[in-house]
């Protein structure tokens, strides 16, 4: 095919689910775009927008196919820089995916479409010495004139505030301008002031020295502090120091929830006032942060994974906290690490990136032994109190409570009569995890999902918790018309109203999805908890997050046995993790915590090595065991998912897919259903890739993929690739 040969040819990311650019030329208007400007192109019978991610010299597409730019979108400056631009490509590459659906991943909502434009900087509007002078006089004929002036009399004013003193300000503030009598400037930061903050511990002055030596030029850093070791407060000084040379930061968080303590916190400490960036914010919030990281004017960004994309023109260092947490990994759509992606940014950027938890990953662990991150542990908790004591609790010929041991119970008491809090972990929300017949058996299932429908109690409904289909909890069984229903199972509705009968005289705060799904609402009750009465916190895993309640003694962890017999190879590793987390809630203000895991399993080894030598010993086992099986980190992972209404296309499609591989030392398995091969409606199966060099994985990738797209069974499956997959 002959090639088109232009002075200029642009190559185009556009939002769909294809793979590859697409060329177009110029505008007509003759104006140069440069990579990373939006434009608006034709595209089959609509017009899309794209990003410009490349200007090449010629195309492949013949010669009159060519269709020029529509308009370009944005004036001037493009929109994502180079370094943004070279870490989206290189995104689309590694996780296989549609790169315009990846770069307009990377836009906020509202700058994916053509009407938007980007905010420009704020400003405000300040009376000059001659619009003071000018107040002094009588109004005349120009009273709106006057008026504005004297608004302007107390001090500076922003739109918004004109906005509300009259509707057609714009005019009115375009004459004074003009006339000298008011100035229109980039609006202030407000300056806080600052606290000062505690005095470190010396191994807390160690771990910061290693890390300022590592803030020029780029070095991933992994920061393993036990929960209370004052990881954050080394955060603190590091920021402050890389802001204070006019850099900026950015700061990765795995949940909302994490967000309103951390900000107060960095605004007391810092003086500083930091953007946000997640999907609780409006649309207009999440870009007007994004203008402002774009500008270099938010020094302090914090956000959750899609935060990762912000634009940085001053980049300084990025940190990642709780780095370990699973929610960093995107599960639908562009899939992706944001933990893997974040080192790659820092990399392009060269910037520093400190990777923070008491809990690291199995890959993170390996690559700080390895000596390919720098590996700095905090092993003491800032407070000087000690880590908190273990016990076990023997669930086996146990009559339980709510999924509680009468021993358990009593500990709850005690802790409560001291004037102690006590945290009580289930990883469960609803009152029970199956609704049964005790006649004939029966039990409520999803219909769309091989899973059992959770009771809520309150509303009387049955909810899948992977789907969202509800319906209402019947009167008698649907099989046998008996009146014999009842819950089988704790979940964390049932825990709360079992401790509120039995220790009637104090608080209990359930904090799970339920009851904090409402904007504000995990924020108000944390702040209850805060202050420091004697309660109970019932609670998932959102608990185990980074929170620190200073009132809390006593943790009780119901029941995390699925772990111990799951088919999952990381689930070992999960459970570890999660149980040091939800531990590392006790005794973080000086008094003595305790930690209780009921279990029918006292005598599991790996959970025998957690609670004697801690985490650090129990993860290193599992890291042992990774190698002598051939598992990650010590071999890479890619799999082919596909998914239908029914099974048979899917099989099909699967086995087509494996028919068509062919690379060198990769090995490919299956198909193999998914965990839960029905779900939502639909039939969930995989192929596996494995194989010990990543960059022969991703060479034997792509010569498949190119065989894949064109298999027979391909448009009757909704398929996708999924590399470093964290589930099957």
């Amino acid at each position: 095919m002959a090639s088109t040969h232009a002075e200029s040819v642009l190559r185009v990311a556009v939002p769909v689910p294809l793979p590859g650019l697409f060329d177009y030329l110029p505008p007509s208007d003759g104006v140069g775009l440069g990579p990373g400007t939006r434009v608006v192109v034709p595209f089959g019978q609509r017009q899309a927008v794209g990003v410009v991610m490349a200007v090449a010299g010629s195309s492949d597409v013949p010669s009159g196919r060519l269709l020029p730019v529509k308009r370009a979108l944005d004036a001037g400056e493009p929109l994502l820089d180079g370094p943004l631009l070279d870490l989206l490509t290189w995104c689309a590459r590694y996780y296989k995916h549609a790169p315009g659906e990846v770069v307009m991943n990377a836009l906020p909502p509202p700058l994916r479409l053509a009407r938007h434009v980007v905010p420009e900087a704020p400003v405000q509007y300040r009376l000059t010495a001659e619009g003071r002078e000018r107040l002094g006089q009588p109004p005349g004929r120009a009273s709106a004139q006057w008026q504005l002036l004297d608004l302007l009399r107390e001090g500076p004013a922003d739109p918004g505030a004109m906005r509300r003193w009259r509707g057609d300000w714009s005019r009115i503030a375009s004459r004074v301008v003009e006339h000298g009598w008011v100035a229109e400037e980039a609006r202030a930061q407000p300056v806080l002031d600052a606290q000062a903050g505690p005095e470190l511990t010396a191994e807390q002055q160690s771990a910061l020295a290693a890390l300022r030596a590592g803030l020029t030029g780029f070095r991933c850093h992994l920061l393993d502090g036990i929960t209370g070791s004052g990881k954050t407060e080394i955060y603190l000084r590091l920021i402050e120091e890389v802001v204070r040379s006019g850099r900026q930061v950015l700061v990765l968080v795995p949940e909302i929830g994490l967000t309103p303590q951390l900000v107060e916190r960095f605004r007391r400490r810092l003086g500083l006032q930091p953007a946000l960036s997640h999907s609780g914010l409006s649309d207009g919030e999440r870009v007007e942060t994004w203008a402002a990281a774009r500008r270099g004017e938010a020094r302090l960004l914090i956000g959750t994974r899609s935060a990762l994309f912000l634009p940085l023109p001053r980049p300084g260092l990025i940190i990642m906290d709780e780095s370990h947490d699973a929610s960093f990994k995107q599960q639908e759509g562009f899939r992706f690490s944001a933990r893997d992606v974040a080192i790659k940014r820092a990399a392009l950027l060269e910037v520093p990136i400190v990777l923070g938890t008491a809990t690291p990953s199995l890959e993170t662990l390996h690559n700080a032994a390895s000596g390919k991150y720098g590996w700095i542990r905090l092993r003491q908790r800032a407070t000087g109190a000690p880590e908190p004591a273990w016990s076990l609790v023997d669930l086996r010929q146990q009559i339980t409570q709510g999924g509680l041991a009468s021993t358990t119970l009593e500990r709850i008491g005690a802790a409560l009569e001291r004037g102690e809090q006590v945290l009580v972990f289930l990883n469960r929300r609803g009152y029970a995890p199956v609704l049964l017949c005790h006649d004939c058996g029966w039990h409520g299932t999803c219909q769309r999902c091989d899973s059992n429908m959770t009771w809520h109690r309150a509303g009387r409904t049955l909810i899948c918790h992977h789907c969202e289909r509800r319906q209402p909890v019947p009167r008698v069984c649907p099989d046998c018309r008996a009146d014999a229903l009842q819950g089988a199972g704790a979940g964390t509705e049932q825990l709360e109203r079992l401790l509120g009968r039995h220790f009637p005289g104090f608080p209990c705060y359930r904090f799970d999805r339920d009851q904090t799904r409402r904007k504000g609402a995990f924020e108000r009750l944390y702040q209850e908890v805060r202050r420091g009465a004697p309660g109970i916190l019932v609670g998932t895993q959102m608990l185990a997050k980074g929170h620190h309640f200073e009132g809390i003694t006593l943790v009780v962890i119901v029941n995390l046995d699925q772990a111990l017999y799951s088919a999952d190879f990381r689930a070992m590793e999960r459970m570890g993790q999660l149980m040091t987390q939800v531990a590392g809630r006790a005794g973080r203000a000086g008094r003595a915590g305790q930690v209780v895991l009921q279990t029918h399993h006292p005598d599991h080894p790996l959970l025998a090595r957690l609670l004697r030598d801690g985490y650090e010993a129990f993860a290193m086992e599992l890291l042992e065991e990774r190698r002598l099986t051939g598992l990650p980190p010590f071999t890479h992972q890619a799999m082919l998912r596909a998914e239908a209404v029914g099974r048979e296309p899917v099989l099909e499609f699967l086995h087509q897919a494996r028919a068509a591989f062919s690379g060198d030392s990769t090995g490919v398995y299956g198909p193999l259903p998914a965990l839960m091969e029905r779900r939502g409606g639909r039939f969930r199966w995989y192929l596996l890739a494995q194989d010990a060099s990543r960059a022969r994985l991703q060479r034997n990738l792509d010569r498949w993929l190119t065989k894949v797209r064109s298999l027979p069974g391909v448009r009757r499956v909704r398929w996708s690739v999924d590399i470093d997959p964290q589930e099957a």
